[in-house]
């Protein structure tokens, strides 16, 4: 059974930072793209980054605009575990974050086209 578990969310003040932890379990995810979305309250879910498997312990990022130059995204394949870094953090970051992994190497940033999710985590900014 494939399970994503998050951790590291929490309440934070505006430019503070967190650092977002999702470990895959149930199969190998090294060559799939593994990426983070959130959403919130009322808001569709919204891409934020994905890593994409190229070749070997390769693999590339992609990173929404919204969030480019604060956030980092990163992986360990040998732990199964991707990581989301948020630093700078503001209030509108506020949500809930989700892990995701897709059976492909390529990323995307449709939500709609993954096919494992995590619980999700919620991430607080006050002002």
């Amino acid at each position: 059974q494939v399970q994503l578990v998050e951790s590291g969310g929490g309440l934070v003040q505006a430019g503070g930072s967190l650092r977002l932890s999702c470990v895959a379990s149930g199969r190998t995810f090294s060559r799939y793209a593994m990426g983070w979305f959130r959403q919130a309250p009322g808001k569709e879910r919204e891409f934020v980054a994905v890593t994409s498997w190229r070749s070997g312990s390769v693999y590339t990022a992609d990173i929404a605009d919204s969030v480019k130059g604060r956030f980092t995204i990163s992986r360990d394949s040998a732990k199964n575990t991707v990581y989301l870094q948020m630093n700078s953090l503001k209030p509108e970051d506020t949500a809930v974050y989700y892990c995701a992994a897709r059976q492909s190497a390529s990323g995307s940033t449709e939500f709609r086209s993954y096919d494992y999710w995590g619980q999700g985590t919620q991430v607080t900014v006050s002002s």
